[in-house]
């Protein structure tokens, strides 16, 4: 065959073939469906577990078993997706009902993950055999496989909202799913209400289901906007855990603050994070009523216990806790499911729309299919009986034929030429009959014992109730009252089965705020490494290693733990630092990111000069640029609550080398040099204070290509090496600030 060449525009063929990927994983893989609320590898594990009949009621099977079994014959895509989601579906803090019922080590709610597939064994759990896999065969279409060897169902005649129920996590290309979980008892009676009245108002819905209900518990807080949550499909729930406060009942015993509930949002490795904020706050001070904390949860719920002083405040613990740990967090809501093939985020009556068209479709479906079989059964009834009313006639057919078929042709087209009658009578009578194919061989088939009297009154009594059932059936596909009916039945056997308590309070609540306790002021030492990583160190800490430290570090400062460090930069930035936000300790452990804890970025500019907030009070600050531009900003000019402000104006290009602290000016005198080797020396009184927004004046006039270096105030000892010779400051003449320098040997 020879080779054929399409030619097209790449920039179309590239964005053709991502669209095409993009809506291939959109409703292919990381969205559910509306009808079931299953994404394909949620709904192929519970197919391929149904076909292995690993039912609630049988022996589990290996889980390695059941997830091969689904990846060779359904879903291609990795045994690792399809164990997980048999993981999360068999965990009850994940999901209101869990689908899986899985035997042996499956994760817990702190974070442990499950054991490996070899290990552990699962079937269904007799909620999904009843209402997720319940006349599948019956109510739903089948399409081929990926291999086109067998056929799987395109979705499960799931009998509730499970898009609601267990709710839904994805991440698709450009769009997310995220829909909470709720109640099974009172989505079943909204349900209910939906199925009489559909067209109810939100506010209606509201009072029979009045929010997300989370398998963790919890309490959500902002009450108000969940309609507009259910009115659009998106939004935020801000959520708690469920905090008591329990005094101690005998002498020895503290009082405590347990944490019975914990939000949705911290399963897993959240409660390991939330202990260690909490740690980290009394660390620091912020939580200094905390003498213990633990976690003895175990398998009747969640025990996080928090120890405290005596006369400690409980509540303003509680607010310091929601504010400052996961204890409280959002949960983002964007309820997007596939719709009628497109992906569309559901408003809550549009995902009860959905569901109630979908439950009139696999039930009519459903009556179909068993009407089509009450129907063969009544030919065949109608033929038997028929056959037993003129049984004599029948003997004579079949006494008479040579074969099968001619007492078959005879049966059904009254073709008497190959049956031999004794009586000619019999022949004329069997001219006239004319059962069915399928009649005529139930009649051929028919067991002797089946002409007993009492054996065709049974038949009779079972065409009876053939017949009633047809009426039922014809009555159930053409009545949408009936099928409502049926609908009801069905949620209120599954309510009445599987229903339990609300887990989750809904309410409005306060604010947390933090009412801050005057923190005890101690005295501490601010270290900061040459790589930028900060901390703070005990002072009795510092004095006992203060050579080792001093060594180590860049900048080390004498401070409080209620202090402020100010970071001065190249970029002509100042940056202000609290010291409680700066973790206390041990020498030997590494600090954290001065980037992280500032808005300074280490990447775009370098730290000259770090004081305290109360250190740089009754002093001026001395500025040199590269460009040789100076001037002293008073102290007062820092004095702000802002995390940055800039500490000089700059010149295109330009940038801060040196800042020096001035305590005094008096009859001091400042040297500053260049890197061409420009000495000047000049009054400090000659630099003029000016405020930080300044752009200062010339020190010292530069040659070409030259550039200030650094400057000094001088005293009987300063000096600074140029080249291999040690040039002593106060041997300088004094001249007037502006000047050229004089130039200095640097041999």
């Amino acid at each position: 065959m020879p080779e054929k060449i399409l030619r097209t525009e790449y920039s179309e063929e590239m964005q053709r073939s991502y669209l095409d990927y993009s809506m291939s994983v959109i409703t292919a893989r990381a969205v559910p469906d509306i009808r079931d609320g299953l994404k394909p590898v949620q709904r192929r594990l519970l197919y391929d577990m149904n076909d292995l009949h690993v039912h609630h009621d049988r022996k589990e099977m290996k889980s390695a078993r059941i997830t091969g079994d689904c990846m060779g014959r359904f879903h291609p895509h990795g045994d690792s997706s399809i164990y997980e989601t048999m993981v999360v579906m068999s965990q009850d803090f994940k999901r209101s009902v869990p689908l899986v019922d899985g035997k042996g080590n499956f994760g817990s709610i702190e974070g442990d993950s499950a054991a490996a597939y070899r290990y552990t064994e699962a079937k269904l759990q007799q909620f999904t055999d009843e209402v997720f896999l319940r006349d599948i065969d019956k109510s739903v279409d089948f399409v081929p496989t990926y291999a086109n060897t067998e056929t799987e169902p395109v979705v499960l005649p799931v009998r509730i909202p499970n898009f609601l129920l267990n709710g839904s996590e994805g991440i698709a290309v450009g769009m997310t799913t995220s829909t909470p979980c709720h109640n099974l008892t009172e989505l079943c009676l909204l349900c209910e209400a939906y199925v009489d009245d559909p067209g109810m108002s939100l506010e209606k819905m509201m009072e029979i289901m009045p929010g997300p209900d989370f398998p963790t518990g919890g309490i959500i807080s902002n009450k108000s906007e969940i309609m507009n949550i259910y009115a659009t499909g998106a939004g935020r729930l801000k959520l708690r855990g469920r905090v008591e406060y329990r005094p101690g009942m005998k002498r020895s015993e503290r009082d405590r603050l347990v944490v019975t509930e914990i939000p949705y949002t911290m399963i897993g490795q959240g409660i390991g994070r939330f202990m260690q904020d909490t740690a980290d706050l009394v660390e620091s001070k912020k939580l200094p009523e905390i003498t213990d904390i633990g976690n003895i949860s175990d398998a009747s719920g969640i025990s996080i216990f928090m120890e405290l002083k005596k006369d400690s405040d409980p509540e303003r613990i509680k607010n310091i806790l929601y504010k400052k740990t996961r204890l409280e967090d959002t949960f983002g809501v964007n309820m997007l499911a596939i719709s009628d093939g497109r992906p569309e985020v559901m408003t809550l009556p549009g995902i009860l729309a959905a569901w109630l068209k979908f439950q009139h479709e696999i039930l009519e479906r459903k009556y179909r299919v068993l009407l089509e079989k009450e129907e063969d059964k009544r030919e065949i009834q109608e033929g038997l009986i028929t056959a037993c009313n003129i049984i004599d006639l029948v003997i004579a057919v079949i006494r008479g034929s040579k074969n099968r078929k001619d007492a078959e042709n005879c049966l059904t087209k009254g073709d008497t030429t190959g049956v031999r009658f004794k009586d000619k009578s019999m022949e004329e009578d069997a001219a006239h009959l004319r059962f069915t194919d399928r009649q005529a061989k139930a009649i051929l088939e028919m067991q002797l014992y089946k002409l007993i009297g009492l054996e065709i009154v049974e038949l009779e009594k079972a065409y009876k109730a053939t017949m009633k059932a047809i009426r039922e059936y014809k009555a159930v596909i053409s009545g949408r009252s009936k099928r409502d009916e049926l609908i009801k039945a069905d949620l209120r056997a599954i309510r009445e089965k599987y229903g339990y308590p609300r887990r989750t309070l809904i309410e409005d609540s306060a604010e947390a705020v933090i009412a801050e306790a005057p923190a005890e002021s101690l005295e501490c030492c601010f270290v900061m490494d040459r790589m930028g990583y900060c901390k703070l160190l005990d002072k009795a800490v510092y004095e006992k290693n203060r050579e080792t430290v001093d060594t180590e570090s860049r900048f080390v400062l004498q401070t409080f733990n209620d202090g402020h460090i100010l970071l001065f930069t190249d970029g002509g930035n100042m940056y202000q630092i609290k010291c409680q936000d700066v973790p206390m300790k041990k020498i030997k452990d590494k600090g954290v990111p001065v980037d992280n804890i500032s808005k300074y970025r280490a990447s775009e500019e370098e730290i000259l000069y770090i004081e305290t907030k109360e250190s740089l009070k009754d002093m001026n600050l001395l500025f040199l640029t590269r460009d040789g531009m100076v001037k002293q900003v008073p102290a007062e000019e820092f004095e702000t609550n802002n995390r940055q402000v800039a500490s000089t104006k700059l010149g295109d290009g330009d940038l801060v080398i040196k800042i020096l602290p001035v305590r005094e000016i008096g009859m001091n005198t400042v040297v500053i040099w260049t890197k061409e080797g420009y000495f000047l020396r000049f009054a400090l009184d000659d630099v003029p204070i000016l405020k930080k927004v300044s752009k200062g004046v010339h020190g010292i006039k530069l040659h070409k290509k030259d550039e200030a270096d650094g400057i000094m105030i001088v005293d009987p000892e300063a000096a600074v090496r140029f080249g291999k010779r040690e040039i002593r400051l106060n041997t300088l003449k004094t001249a007037l600030r502006g000047g050229t320098g004089t130039k200095q040997k640097n041999t």
